[in-house]
């Protein structure tokens, strides 16, 4: 059985302690925000694999909150644009600035030179204004006027949108979308906890949480999930849910070559946030929505959520799940 060309296998105390970081990390972002601990996870898990999230909710859900906090337990920097019609890109990536004392030109950088950024509504604003970010989210760095300037690492855009209110928006294109890791909803709190809320019940305020990693620390977290074992077999799987999905009969696009090395890349983390040294087939079906389902085109043109979710249960309800081989 082949697995990957990794150096060496991670030893278990390592990925134990992985695990206990994202264990940490989880329970101060819950503290102060009522999320579901299987999101949670997976914005860590996409933190962690140097991705991006795109939060599709109603106003109100706490997704501003939740960001702070994520911004808080890794001890990084947040950044916020609000998306307006009449945003321009300088206002998301900075605008270079003639300084009459020095008399040298000098770069006053955006509110995208931060490790966490938020960007609210994000298909509010315009197509220009949209791909202004696509630089800084896939080369991790923006060019004013012929210049180059990276952005601090680690480094996730949160993006969000409202699913109902489409008056007045400019839908985010295929290719765009693509660059996101994962398409997420944060959804209503669970009785206990709304009830909770309701009761008076205080939240924590993200600025009072303690860091539990640093962005060394991160790195190091992205550095030991290379370490992490994918058996042949699951490669295999990955290979065989995206053909399918290609050679859909309601699918115009199925997924591409970055959604497939992007959801094996995922896999690694979500394992490693597990405290296992080895990627599991149920891993790959658990990441499969959130990393594939906004990247699949279906015939009728552009969909929400639900459907190509649907469509993408019907593809893991068809491929044979390989047996279990083993630690990897």
């Amino acid at each position: 059985m082949s697995t990957t060309t990794a150096t060496s296998a991670l030893p278990d105390e390592e990925a134990l302690l992985a695990a206990a970081a994202f264990e940490r990390m989880a329970s101060g972002i819950q503290s102060a925000a009522r999320c579901d601990p299987a999101t949670v996870r997976l914005i860590l898990t996409a933190f962690a694999a140097g991705g991006h999230v795109l939060l599709e909710d109603l106003p109100g859900m706490g997704k501003t909150t939740m960001a702070r906090a994520l911004a808080a337990v890794t001890g990084g920097k947040i950044g916020r644009v609000q998306c307006t019609p009449d945003l321009l890109p300088s206002d998301v990536t900075g605008v270079t600035i003639f300084n009459e004392r020095s008399r040298e030109f000098e770069f006053h950088p955006g509110p995208v030179f931060a490790n966490v950024v938020i960007v609210d509504e994000v298909n509010r604003t315009s197509p220009k204004t949209q791909s202004a970010l696509l630089e800084v989210m896939q080369e991790g760095q923006i060019t004013v006027d012929g210049q180059a300037h990276p952005v601090p690492r680690p480094f996730l855009v949160v993006a969000t949108q409202n699913p109902i209110d489409l008056e007045g928006t400019f839908p985010l294109p295929e290719a765009q979308l693509d660059r996101f890791l994962m398409r997420l909803s944060l959804g209503y709190p669970g009785e206990e906890a709304e009830l909770s809320l309701l009761r008076g019940s205080a939240l924590a305020d993200p600025e009072d949480l303690a860091p539990v990693l640093i962005g060394e620390e991160m790195a190091r977290l992205g550095a030991a999930a290379d370490r992490v074992a994918v058996a042949d077999s699951v490669h295999q799987y990955v290979l065989r849910l995206a053909q399918r999905t290609r050679r859909h009969p309601h699918l115009r696009a199925g997924v591409s070559l970055r959604g497939s090395i992007a959801l094996c890349r995922t896999a690694r983390i979500y394992a490693l946030a597990d405290g296992r040294g080895y990627v599991t087939p149920d891993d790959v079906k658990a990441l499969a929505g959130p990393v594939w389902a906004h990247r699949l085109v279906p015939l009728s043109g552009a969909a929400g959520a639900a459907e190509t979710a649907e469509l993408l249960d019907g593809v893991l309800a068809e491929v044979p799940v390989p047996a279990a081989q083993g630690n990897g």
